[in-house]
């Protein structure tokens, strides 16, 4: 009880602290921030306002060429971008040739529109792909200074796929600096801000992509996940993004990739701006693997389980949610009980309190048999020597670092990480696993916050770097995680 009490005290007197330094911290900037409330003009154009199966059909039955619908994108992509910094380096020249190349498919091709939409479900698509995977021709660094002069020379497995299907990449988008932090920013391309407020971040480190989606300069996009680097870019940006099953969507052409037990975790996922965009372009960038997840089978919403949980029951380390996101989530309660007559059953697993230890340690983890992950410091080396954390910080300091403040602090921290989990994380993660499976069965959708805050101002996230905890919970499945736009 004591223990509790403590714990409890500990983690009111953190949240009180953060806020006194950003407190501190926003009245110092607020002479030099620009103008906080900007945000990027509506989308107009009427293809622009099309899920990506509408005008598939569309330029399968002829009535839109698919050059239209590219230059479209490429129109929009270049009004936004100068605002938002998104899309890091554009193929729209090949983009537009490949869409020449679409019409005069579809002018001399005889086939129906049933045949066609099997070969080439994405037929003339545009799409957005996070520059940690590689696209042939386009760069691929990933935010890191050492790899800015690298260029892709084949496609990832994935960005096969989806070409394969018609899609037309327009280029890469921005990402966190080696994809692991929550704002987009990086020393290669620079920031990436909120379309509905530019002061915001994007999330990450699938950020540009959510950004690029929500800004109307893509429709559907390529995204990765291993902490929260789909879902936290989809619940600022208001776009909807998924992370599969582990296994199901390939990982290969991406950097970094997973190693030891990250195998276990990081998944590969779509990204879109329509909600009904998600089966058919998981579907492509599944394979064949798709068959194991049933995505054609038809669910009866009525006779699946509900289940809420407003936060993760008080982490010390963690923020409180906000009450504006609390709302939201009991809204979606309401909807739910109101629309399919069912009964949302609020639950309180502790368990998840621990959510972040529980993160920290399988990403250090050995894997089944003995390997580990590459280390922090040696990615942000590039296959050289591995940096020097302590070096690296003087060197920001005094303006010298070639690495964001962000990347240097997370190489600090691996210092302190032990290699293999303590038997209380084991435990803890033992008991949240087998209380999730419980719970869930095979009919139970979980409702939970994506994240505590809505979208932070830039650099805030310093001030809270565990907040990605909602996201970086890995154990749960079937998760419906609340998206507020």
């Amino acid at each position: 009880m004591a223990a509790s009490s403590l714990e409890r005290w500990l983690a009111r007197f953190l949240r009180y602290a953060s806020q006194l330094f950003l407190s501190v911290f926003i009245f110092f900037t607020s002479a030099t921030k620009r103008c906080s409330q900007l945000r990027i003009p509506p989308a107009k154009h009427p293809l622009l306002l099309l899920p990506a199966v509408e005008l598939a059909r569309r330029i399968r039955r002829r009535e839109v060429p698919c050059v239209e619908v590219v230059q479209t994108y490429i129109s929009r992509i270049e009004e936004v971008n100068p605002e938002v910094n998104a899309v890091v380096k554009d193929r729209f020249t090949l983009a537009l040739q490949e869409a020449e190349q679409v019409d005069r498919l579809l002018a001399e091709e005889s086939e129906d529109e049933a045949s066609l939409e099997e070969k080439y479900p994405l037929l003339g698509v545009p799409v957005t792909v996070k520059e940690a995977f590689a696209l042939q021709g386009m760069p691929n660094s990933s935010g890191l200074v050492n790899r800015r002069s690298l260029v892709a020379q084949f496609d990832a497995a994935v960005v096969s796929l989806v070409k394969r299907a018609g899609a037309i990449p327009l280029g890469v988008t921005n990402c966190s600096e080696v994809c692991m932090w929550i704002e987009s920013s990086n020393n290669v391309y620079g920031r990436s801000n909120n379309p509905y407020s530019l002061d915001r971040i994007v999330g990450g480190s699938s950020g540009g992509e959510g950004c690029i989606l929500a800004s109307a300069g893509s429709v559907i996009g390529i995204g990765s996940d291993i902490g929260g680097s789909i879902r936290m870019p989809a619940f600022f940006n208001g776009i909807f993004g998924h992370k599969p099953t582990t296994g199901i969507v390939s990982n290969d052409g991406q950097f970094p990739n997973a190693e030891g037990r990250q195998i276990d975790f990081l998944c590969t996922g779509p990204m879109c701006r329509y909600a009904e965009d998600i089966i058919p372009l998981l579907r492509v960038m599944a394979g064949p693997r798709s068959e194991r997840l049933n995505l054609l089978e038809v669910v009866n919403l009525k006779q699946l389980k509900f289940y809420t949980m407003k936060s993760d029951g008080g982490s010390a380390f963690v923020s409180a949610v906000d009450r504006e996101l609390i709302a939201v989530q009991q809204q979606v309660v309401k909807r739910l009980e109101d629309d399919l007559g069912v009964i949302v059953q609020e639950v309180n697993i502790p368990q998840f309190r621990y959510s972040l230890p529980i993160w920290s340690a399988m990403m250090a983890a050995r894997s089944a048999d003995g390997k580990v992950a590459t280390t922090f410091t040696e990615l942000l080396g590039d296959h050289g020597k591995p940096v020097w954390p302590l070096w690296e910080l003087l060197k920001w300091m005094l303006g010298f670092s070639c690495h964001t403040l962000p990347a240097i602090g997370l190489s600090l921290a691996e210092k302190f990480q032990k290699l293999e989990p303590k038997p209380g994380i084991l435990q803890k993660t033992q008991e949240l696993k087998k209380a999730m499976e419980d719970l869930l069965g095979t009919d139970g959708v979980f409702l939970y916050p994506s994240h505590p805050q809505i979208a932070p101002k830039h650099h805030h996230p310093i001030f809270t770097p565990f907040n990605f905890a909602y996201t970086g919970n890995i154990l749960y499945k079937r998760c419906l995680q609340i998206l507020c736009a």
